[in-house]
């Protein structure tokens, strides 16, 4: 991505000159509007909805020589069993404007139930996601401030329940579904045998819920309609850094930029058509300690994070490319509290990857064909360099316009690529790594 204070300078000019063009708001949808805004003088004082989903996966992967499985051979979150059924999802929400006197005033709140990265292995039975506050009174620069989504990449940033897949991207997934580190030292997990782990011995180290691609903080943004039915859009915001939790106990803050530009083809919703270019950056900072010294002595460590992408949707076709660079704070599995693997310490690593997805929606049918290759290069140059690929393969049937049945088979290539030692121990317990089918059901009201 280059020099990260060029790209930034670059996406707030952008943004500055954008705010003051004022060319008027945008009606078309995009992920910036449509979570937490409603029309002025349209909108319910509360619109119930929500969604659940509903699936079964199945692991095919075998244990390592010594018999032991690591988190990539189990199914999250609990990380125990390589096959079953699990409600991932299940959200309810309200929205609207909530106040008579004022149109201009919106709010969002959101509640997560499933069994998932947000309430597993906390002590939670129910998280909150979302709770936040819009104010449209600036002509160019609407204010959000609350928990809500942060701008950023396009798998992170769309509502999970359109989503096409039943599983994230492994770019998505390592570099940005962020797993924020424990307080003080806490040591990795080993590799465990099927009877340690059926006799409640666990493989993750983590008991604070996943940032849920969320933060808390304050956004200033909008869209502007530009001529010949393109779009613009910017976000400047900046947040605690702690995902979904409340605190900002390390005393620093995230900043987030984005800015995209889109030719509209038409439609309305999630599923509007057109072709969208996209770029975002995201800067901060993490509090830890990783040293095995018996004293507290955490340290601020950077976590940058940028990607730029396309999307083109048109029936009957689909498009998706995205690439991501991360500086700092390389997540290592969730047995590795620590950020650290072999010789390497993660929290000063870099790592970079990117997807590209298609579908296709066969006409006069309720059918849709999916496919999605994606790549990541976690502790690049290190001794311990890994490379975690995917190929996903997937069909959809749209019962009705809300609800859908989607198949997936993933083929998965996870290895340690570098020719060094730790390279030849880690793939002891990579070597194995099976693919994966599940089949989801998700339905929205």
């Amino acid at each position: 991505m280059g020099n990260p204070n060029n790209f930034k300078r670059t996406l707030l000019g952008a943004a500055c000159a954008l705010a003051l063009a004022g060319a008027g708001t945008a009606h078309a949808t995009n992920w910036l509007l449509l979570q937490g805004t409603e029309d002025p003088g349209a909108a319910a004082r509360a619109n119930v909805w929500g969604f659940i989903q509903a699936d079964y996966q199945k692991d095919f992967s075998d244990p390592s020589a010594a018999g032991q499985y690591v988190p990539p051979k189990m199914l999250g979150p609990d990380l125990d069993s390589q096959d079953g059924f699990n409600i991932s999802r299940a959200r309810i929400g309200v929205r609207g404007t909530g106040f008579p006197i004022d149109s201009h005033i919106n709010y969002f709140l959101l509640l997560e139930m499933g069994n998932n990265g947000i309430t597993a292995g906390n002590g939670a039975f129910a998280r909150l996601t979302d709770a936040s506050v819009t104010l449209n009174y600036i002509p160019g620069a609407r204010i959000r401030a609350g928990l809500f989504k942060t701008p950023g990449s396009e798998e992170a940033l769309q509502g999970i329940q359109t989503f096409d897949y039943i599983n994230f991207s492994e770019p998505a997934n390592q570099l940005l579904l962020e797993r924020l580190p424990p307080r003080s030292y806490t040591a990795n997990k080993p590799a465990l045998t099927e009877a340690q782990l059926q006799s409640g011995s666990t493989l993750n180290g983590f008991k604070t819920p996943v940032g849920a691609f969320r933060d808390v903080g304050a956004q200033v943004f909008d869209a502007f309609d530009v001529g010949n039915d393109w779009e613009v859009s910017y976000a400047a915001m900046i947040g605690n850094g702690n995902g979904i939790e409340f605190s900002n106990y390390d005393g620093e803050y995230d900043k987030y930029l984005y800015l995209s530009g889109e030719k509209k083809f038409g439609g309305k919703g999630p599923r509007a058509e057109g072709l969208k270019f996209f770029a975002w950056g995201q800067w901060g900072k993490r509090l830890l300690d990783n040293t095995n010294d018996s004293t507290a002595n955490a340290k601020l460590y950077d976590r940058n994070r940028a990607g730029l992408g396309l999307k083109y949707l048109k029936k009957p076709f689909r498009f998706t490319a995205e690439y991501i660079t991360a500086d700092g704070m390389i997540f290592a599995g969730p047995d590795k509290p620590s950020f650290t693997f072999a010789s390497t310490n993660g929290a000063d690593a870099k790592a970079s990857g990117w997807y590209v997805e298609g579908g296709w929606y066969i006409p006069k049918t309720k059918f849709e064909l999916d496919a999605r290759y994606d790549t990541v290069d976690l502790f690049k140059g290190r001794t311990d360099d890994h490379t975690f690929s995917k190929w996903t393969l997937g069909a959809q049937y749209h019962l009705n316009p809300k609800t859908r049945l989607t198949l997936n088979y993933e083929i998965r290539n996870f290895e340690c690529t570098a020719s060094t030692t730790p390279c030849t121990n880690a793939n002891k317990n990579l070597d194995g790594v099976g693919n994966k089918v599940g089949v989801q059901l998700t339905a929205i009201f």
